[in-house]
């Protein structure tokens, strides 16, 4: 867990530039990792929950994730080539000729464009898969590409951690090509499998093989992560949906969620399972925007072998609130630290499309705004074109959307202001008046999530006058005030709340927009 650890002392750096105190070593929860989810039965009250709540904590590769902010998706596959969003299974792996693939320039634009870890569609729906798999014949080793040697994956992984971009693979586990080959959905029972399973002519040596139980497909899937996991160097998100594709929806396969979690926690052990998994969740669109109020502690229930499913649905309003705790008692099996990602494509498909182009700058900046301004992490898909590049239209808008932010966001006005009271009311003098109209907000989320309301006031004309309120915090808040508010000292002043607060980040900006 070294980046966590990394991440937690650049926080106290950045608490002793602004002048906040630093939280001593000793104080960060030790027992994170068995308390990021808290039992619920049917007798607990009202404040029994906010008080279970108040006592959720994030595990250290959930504080880790939801540091990044950005990340990126990237949807490339024989779509691409076909022109389709979602596949059939049954395509020629030949069409999937990218012949100017170029996975530094990948990397290149997302680091440019502020992204810190990239996730790739290692296989969708369709199966095909972007590596020469053991266990399926629909990939890129059956295609005249690089003469049935080629790796986007390798390539991919290599290219990202050159440019200091971590990794994260997409493996969909609906497959229409396993389907149509009898294997997705065919009534296999759950036994013991031993993953890796042996193919003919297998020349790996396992240090380590696995007995997990699974149905043929399961297996399959577990054979799959296997090779991803542990012949492409490390992970740090792995990427379930709950997508069908065109399967049809009587052939439904009840996937091995548990064993496939075990897998994947024995091989990438620092790796966020998302977002149908217990580190992360969908926020519920596909628009990238989060709720106003955006909880990491949320009630959830487990289905399916060990699932983590919403304990309200997917796309409620409300999913944290002490309101939706109550309202979710019945169906709850634990209050669980389960944040939001928020994913969105920079085109209007999440393959590329030569009819297509990109987000405006602006559009992009209000989807920043709903999203990591709102507790949660923004996954932005910026798709591949047919040579196997990112479109220089996308690649200078990725730079454009970067430079917006850093000039929505300059320089933190209050970094060396004179910071007094507590944390549930905290005043900054920044020495002489100041125009603000950006204000940033943080929680120290190692002490979970806890903020439910606040103010922010600006002293003028001899008084404390609102500017802003917000509910939530969490992670990340911005407020964005109509029109800047010039004044020497500011305030925040915490509401409500579930149990001590610990506000890690109270920063002031001017737009230079």
């Amino acid at each position: 867990m070294a980046l966590s650890r990394r991440l937690f002392v650049t926080s106290a750096a950045a608490l002793a530039a602004t002048g906040l105190p630093a939280l001593p070593a000793e104080a960060a929860p030790r027992s994170a990792a068995s308390r990021y989810r808290i039992p619920v039965g049917p007798d607990d009250t009202p404040d029994d929950l906010v008080r279970k709540a108040s006592q959720v904590r994030p595990t250290e590769r959930q504080t880790a994730w939801q540091a990044l902010e950005r990340t990126a998706f990237l949807h490339f596959g024989v779509n691409t080539f076909t022109g389709l969003e979602w596949g059939t299974g049954d395509e020629d792996p030949d069409v999937f000729q990218p012949t100017r693939l170029d996975t530094d320039q990948w990397a290149r634009a997302l680091r440019d464009g502020g992204f810190r870890l990239a996730i790739l569609t290692a296989k969708h729906h369709d199966g095909f898969v972007l590596y020469p798999s053991r266990y399926t014949n629909h990939t890129v080793a059956s295609s005249s590409w690089q003469s049935g040697h080629g790796d986007v994956l390798r390539s991919f992984a290599g290219s990202m951690r050159r440019h200091g971009i971590k990794v994260g693979v997409y493996i969909s586990p609906a497959d229409e090509n396993q389907y149509l080959h009898g294997v997705y959905a065919n009534g296999s029972a759950r036994t013991e499998r031993t993953i890796p399973t042996p193919v003919e002519g297998d020349d790996r040596t396992p240090g380590r093989t696995f007995t997990l139980e699974a149905t043929d497909y399961g297996a399959h899937m577990l054979n799959t992560l296997y090779e991803v996991l542990t012949e492409y160097g490390p992970v740090d998100e792995v990427w379930f949906d709950g997508a069908q594709g065109r399967i049809p929806p009587g052939k439904v396969e009840d996937y091995d969620w548990d064993s496939w979690y075990s897998l994947v926690r024995a091989l990438a052990p620092d790796a966020a399972i998302a977002v149908t998994g217990p580190d992360l969740r969908w926020v519920g669109n596909e628009g990238g925007l989060a709720r106003e109020d955006e909880w990491s502690v949320v009630p959830v229930k487990e289905n399916q072998y060990g699932r983590t499913d919403w304990a309200l649905s997917y796309d409620t309003p409300d999913e944290g609130s002490r309101a939706a705790l109550v309202e979710a008692q019945p169906t709850t099996d634990y209050l669980q630290w389960w944040p939001a990602e928020c994913d969105v494509s920079i085109r209007d498909g999440w393959f590329y499309h030569a009819d297509q182009l990109p987000k405006s700058v602006d559009a992009l900046t209000e989807i920043y705004f709903g999203s990591v301004g709102r507790n949660s992490v923004l996954l932005l898909n910026v798709p591949p074109d047919t040579d196997g590049r990112l479109h220089d239209t996308d690649v200078t808008r990725l730079r454009e959307f970067r430079e917006r932010i850093e000039h929505e966001l300059p320089e933190d006005l209050a970094r060396r202001a004179r910071v007094t009271g507590s944390s549930r009311a905290r005043t900054v003098d920044l020495g002489t008046e100041r125009e603000v109209d950006r204000i940033r907000l943080a929680e120290d989320i190692r002490h979970g999530q806890q903020i439910e309301s606040l103010v922010i006031e600006a002293y003028r004309g001899g008084a404390w006058r609102e500017v802003s309120r917000a509910g939530t915090v969490g992670a990340s808040r911005i407020l964005l005030l109509a029109a800047p508010v010039r004044a020497r000292r500011w305030r925040v002043r915490v509401t409500g709340a579930r149990g001590a607060v610990r506000l890690k980040r109270f920063a002031l900006y001017r737009s230079a927009v």
